[in-house]
């Protein structure tokens, strides 16, 4: 029997190290979830997958992100799994699609953050959640972007202004702190 992309994630669900303790409480959610057949599809509620990328420059010192046209807010690009369990592989098409990239390289293809949101209410469906797993991409800041129809803006933002942008969001704050510490790692 060969090992699903499902299998995959639950194994590093359950070796998922973090320091942040919110995170570390949506990990069993995510191994419930993972339980359900349909749980990479965008109708399965009340909640499904996704996958997001967390994408920095050359230096770590900006990200990329999108200002997302429904939402209303600027954030890291990502999507709908829609049946796809690679969800690495959604990450990294998301990042493309989102933004024009065309070289999105992995720092590591480890778990990055993982993060479960409500999704506003719209008129064809009703309030539901985002089981995101985040994975961190880096690309140069010297590719032409390219916003696509489910954004309004593509920026890069160095990490000291995210906060201001992002409404201080727990998720993406907690982002930009991982950020700052692999850098510092990776300096020593």
């Amino acid at each position: 029997m060969s090992i699903t992309s499902r299998d995959k994630l639950i194994a590093k669900l359950n070796t998922y190290k973090t320091a942040f303790a919110e995170e570390a409480g949506f990990v069993n959610q995510f191994l419930d979830l993972l339980r359900a057949p349909r749980c990479y599809f965008r109708d399965h509620l009340p909640g499904h997958l996704t996958g997001s990328s967390w994408i920095v420059n050359e230096s770590g010192s900006d990200v990329l992100l999108v200002h997302h046209a429904k939402l209303n807010k600027w954030l890291q690009p990502g999507g709908h799994a829609d049946g796809d369990e690679n969800i690495y592989g959604v990450a990294l098409r998301e990042a493309m699609e989102e933004t024009g990239l065309k070289t999105v390289s992995p720092i590591t293809e480890e778990i990055f953050d993982i993060d479960i949101h409500p999704i506003p209410p719209r008129a064809d469906f009703q309030q539901h959640l985002h089981f995101d797993v985040r994975f961190i991409f880096q690309a140069s800041q010297n590719e032409v972007l390219q916003v696509s129809a489910e954004s309004n803006h593509v920026a890069w933002f160095n990490l000291d202004k995210v906060a201001s942008h992002t409404e201080n969001n727990t998720s993406i704050l907690r982002m930009m702190d991982k950020t700052k510490q692999l850098l510092r790692s990776h300096q020593h």
